[in-house]
């Protein structure tokens, strides 16, 4: 009878079944997705142990707790942070008390760096993984399985932290996103052998694929001599049939399958997404009377060849935006995309932008949630036909990740490779309210994952065969209530990844002083927006109606004295003085064009750039009204 002690001893004589899904098996009985299954242990603790004794009477004898999610981490997400130990616990009790004791009850801990470059969250990760164990040490399992970790680094990292505490066993489980390999790039052959060095008893695969791709896995890796092997295949790619999703291997296909395994040397079989009881059940009648066969690995003729980490192809850079802001000064103008399909004044505006010498020319990716033109189609047809730099904005809200890597891809080969990264106004506002805001991650993620592809590796963590040359921007909003919290919120951006920082349009002096005060520890450049105003319903609307702008009561005042094409006037002056004050602080210059107008921003674009006429500007401001003057002419 197994036992905590017999875990290594029973595997040398016996095979072990291990049980199948969990959340997938609930979601099949009309449990919805999207609540916490995890949580469950508290709320509905009969109904998690009436599935782990589905699981044993169908024959499993491994049973895995109900805590592949239970960090704080994820946790957090649904406001349980703080009852991590307590649900880790749960589980375990819950489970041991389902089950006979001929069974092995494991603790499951699945990776928690969501994504996160692993390198960065060493210590936070490692906290992680230790206070979900020492829950599920205290319910006492007999060990600890580790699973679907898709990075070697990662999953060391919470063996080690996990070796710490407990000498019971642990089973290592990694998922790949292709065959034979893991998503940071190394062979199953180099990932075992890791593990196994590292004090992992078994080694083994799950999630991510099917049966016929994981056994192909387990035929080309090399196992380190006398290594236990665990298998938990998914039940086949899932699919979506008349709204429901389900996964396409029959119980007999995936049982014949355990045999194959059996056949390499495979010692620990079960099963993870969409397999069910009923496949658990033929997987034990299929392996009953078997023993334990030898692993015999490929023989030499027959191995793989490893293959070398993929060749990343460094292409040449070219001069940045952040190369010229370090030279002199800079500007970038944002002339957004236009709502129709008539392209022609906007091809007239951007022409006269590249004339006034403006050193990129930004887009805003469907801003206020309001339907234009794809920035990605108009960047490219000014690169082609003006020559202009398209610096363009992307949004988190519009793709998931499929559409967003394929959109960056897009970008990148088209030569367009600055972007300013933003999370996004929501669609509930926008023109086509009833449309979804997808948000599959933060800015803070995305940047990461865009600077990743500058790596050569994709969001999934394969090999690209090529560097992308991002160069990544994000904003800064410095009108809210908490300064020093935007301030850090800035900084983690930049800790992100970001290479540059553009601001929402300021207007007054005191707010771009207290920017510079408050961000000259920063080594990236920051571009203060500034934006003319054109009258004083547009300063009204834009005070109280447009999120992260705020204007000072001195410029509502002064837009108020004035009308029509004064009005316009005043806004300028405005933009000027504010101007002259930022130029003091700041190289980079970030101009954004009111309601189309591009002529006022490429004239303010030659005053930026032409230190006579800028002084010439600044003595005219002081000494007359005759605000015409800062025009060459009306404004059409």
């Amino acid at each position: 009878m197994p036992g905590k002690t017999g875990f290594k001893e029973h595997l040398l004589e016996h095979l072990l079944v291990g049980d199948g899904a969990m959340a997938t098996w609930l979601y099949q009985q009309g449990v919805p997705i999207g609540i916490c299954y995890e949580e469950l242990c508290l709320t509905s603790p009969e109904m998690i142990k009436a599935v782990h004794r589905e699981y044993y009477d169908a024959g499993a004898r491994l049973i895995e707790t109900n805590t592949f999610g239970a960090n704080r981490e994820s946790l957090r997400r649904c406001g349980l942070e703080d009852r991590v130990y307590r649900i880790n616990r749960q589980a375990a009790v819950i489970a041991r008390e389902a089950v006979g004791e001929d069974a092995f009850v494991f603790g499951s801990i699945s990776s928690a760096a969501a994504g996160r470059p692993v390198e960065s969250e060493v210590t936070n990760l490692a906290g992680l993984y230790t206070e979900q164990a020492e829950g599920l040490l205290a319910g006492e399992v007999d060990g600890i399985i580790l699973e679907t970790f898709t990075d070697l680094t990662e999953i060391l990292l919470a063996l080690e932290a996990i070796r710490r505490l407990t000498l019971l066993p642990i089973i290592t489980q990694l998922a790949c996103l292709e065959v034979g390999r893991t998503r940071d790039g190394y062979s199953l052959t180099e990932a075992f052998a890791e593990l196994r060095r590292a004090g992992a008893d078994v080694v083994g695969l799950n999630c991510r694929l099917g049966p016929a791709e994981i056994l192909r896995s387990i035929e080309q890796a090399v196992m380190p001599p006398g290594t236990p092997i665990s298998v938990f295949p998914n039940a086949g790619r899932l699919g979506v049939t008349d709204g429901e999703y389900s996964y396409t291997s029959s119980t007999e296909y995936f049982a014949s399958r355990a045999v194959r395994f059996w056949e390499q040397g495979v010692g620990i079989i079960g099963g993870c997404c969409g397999t069910t009881p009923a496949h658990i059940r033929l997987v034990a009648e299929a392996l009953h009377g078997r023993r334990p066969l030898p692993r015999v690995n490929p023989a030499p003729d027959e191995t793989p060849r490893v293959e070398q980490r993929a060749t990343v192809v460094t292409v040449p850079r070219p001069e940045t935006i952040v190369d010229r802001v370090k030279k002199g000064r800079t500007v970038i103008a944002e002339f957004d995309p236009p709502k129709d399909l008539d392209i022609e004044g906007y091809l007239k505006g951007a022409a006269l932008l590249q004339e006034a010498g403006v050193d990129a020319i930004t887009m805003a990716e469907n801003p206020l949630a309001q339907t234009r033109v794809s920035n990605l189609a108009l960047g490219t047809i000014i690169k082609q036909k003006l020559g202009v730099d398209p610096l363009v904005h992307v949004t988190c809200r519009d793709r998931n990740l499929i559409g967003q890597q394929s959109h960056l891809m897009g970008l990148e080969i088209l030569g367009i490779n600055h972007v300013l990264v933003v999370t996004g106004d929501p669609t509930r506002f926008g023109d086509l309210p009833g449309a979804s805001s997808v948000y599959d991650v933060s800015s803070f993620d995305l940047i990461r994952m865009v600077k990743q592809l500058n790596q050569g590796i994709s969001f999934s963590g394969k090999q690209l065969g090529q560097q992308s040359s991002f160069v990544v921007g994000a904003a800064f909003n410095p009108h809210v209530t908490n300064f020093d919290a935007a301030i850090r919120r800035m900084e983690k951006k930049i800790e992100s990844g970001a290479d540059f920082i553009m601001t929402q349009p300021v207007y007054d002096a005191e707010t771009v002083k207290k920017i510079h005060r408050s961000t000259r520890h920063l080594e990236v450049p920051i571009f203060i927006g500034i934006m003319p105003l054109v009258s004083l319903r547009n300063a009204e609307y834009l005070h109280n109606e447009v999120p992260g702008i705020r204007l000072a009561d001195e410029v509502l005042r002064r837009m108020g004295q004035f009308s029509g094409e004064a009005a316009r006037r005043e806004g300028i002056r405005i933009a000027v003085e504010l101007l002259d004050t930022a130029m003091e602080y700041f190289r980079g210059i970030y101009l954004i064009t009111p309601f189309n107008h591009y002529q006022i921003t490429a004239e303010l674009t030659r005053l930026i750039k032409d230190k006579g006429k800028r002084e010439a500007a600044r003595e005219m401001i002081s000494k007359t009204d005759d605000r015409s003057a800062l025009l060459p002419g009306p404004l059409s």
